[in-house]
């Protein structure tokens, strides 16, 4: 990168710490989101008219939902692009969980439409809002060697490990694995509190020792105590669980590869979603066993 300047579309529960900490860093962020309350308390991060305003950044980072809400939000970059090119080795920074087809396709689409002077990078993260908030996520960039390390001082903003694991579609294919791991953990862990509860053990104690042998895990520290507390206040919401989910086994398919743990985790996280559970934290994942179990279902600190 030429400058320590880059353009930033998307101040959610992740994007707003995300560029406040690129802002820390000393790097000019200039952001466009759709509500304009997401800028309230955002220091150092400067606000953008529209998404087309952002065409002459050297890197533009997009943290929304999920690729069909990328490709609308720069439609009108693109169409700019398209009638004066940008400055060429512009990188569109995809740190959204997308697919990684799905990723590759619109890297094709953007440089079309750039003259080959704009490429897409992928670069989804992991670590929840407390990462994102303390700068310590970890990203997964599907790009070339050259391009990464172009912007590795930009990543290094945001998170403490930063890995290139290849090509363009490379670095979601790598989130939709980290899903995989955390969103059967996560079901499992469900399970077994609710199997304990109502079996009359105290699900506080089960998981201090689970914590204590090989059951431990990150998924445990950081999901166990929502779990144990019934907290499903959204830390993020759950239905983008079974979005990832469905990237996981577009993969498999692709490449001929058994899923048999994603194709049951799948079931389950529509389960969530058709019983209106899908905007509370990935922890009510609890609640639809809940509900789903033949006696009394256990109930829910927040709605």
């Amino acid at each position: 990168m030429t400058s320590k300047r880059v353009g930033f579309v998307g101040l959610g529960l992740m994007g707003a710490p995300m560029a406040a900490n690129i802002a820390k860093a000393g790097w000019g962020v200039t952001a466009w989101n759709r509500s304009d309350a997401a800028f309230d308390g955002l220091a150092g991060v400067s606000r953008a008219a529209a998404v087309a305003d952002l065409r002459d950044e050297d890197a533009i980072i997009f943290m929304l939902p999920d690729l069909p809400f990328i490709e609308e939000a720069s439609a009108a970059l693109l169409e700019s692009w398209r009638s004066v090119p940008p400055t060429s080795g512009t990188a569109v920074v995809i740190m959204s969980s997308v697919s990684p087809t799905a990723v590759q396709r619109f890297g094709e689409t953007v440089r079309q439409a750039s003259s080959g002077n704009a490429v897409v990078v992928d670069a989804p993260v992991s670590g929840g809002t407390t990462g994102a908030q303390n700068g310590t996520l970890a990203i997964m960039v599907g790009t070339t060697e050259s391009r990464f390390e172009a912007l590795r001082p930009l990543f290094e903003t945001m998170g403490t490990t930063v890995r290139r694991m290849g090509p363009l579609g490379a670095g979601s294919l790598a989130k939709a694995c980290n899903q995989l791991i955390v969103g059967t953990t996560t079901a499992a862990l469900a399970e077994a509190a609710e199997l304990a509860e109502r079996s009359g053990m105290d699900v506080e104690a089960l998981f201090e020792v689970l914590s204590g042998g090989l059951a431990g895990s990150r998924v445990l520290d950081n999901v166990g105590p929502r779990l144990a507390a019934k907290d499903y206040a959204p830390t993020g919401p759950a239905k983008f669980m079974h979005k990832d989910l469905g990237f996981v086994l577009d993969s498999a398919e692709a490449v001929g590869s058994a899923a048999p743990l994603a194709t049951a985790a799948m079931e389950l996280y529509a389960e969530l979603k058709r019983q209106g559970l899908g905007d509370q934290d990935l922890a009510v994942v609890r609640q639809t066993i809940a509900n789903l179990s033949l006696t009394p279902a256990a109930t829910s600190n927040s709605n």
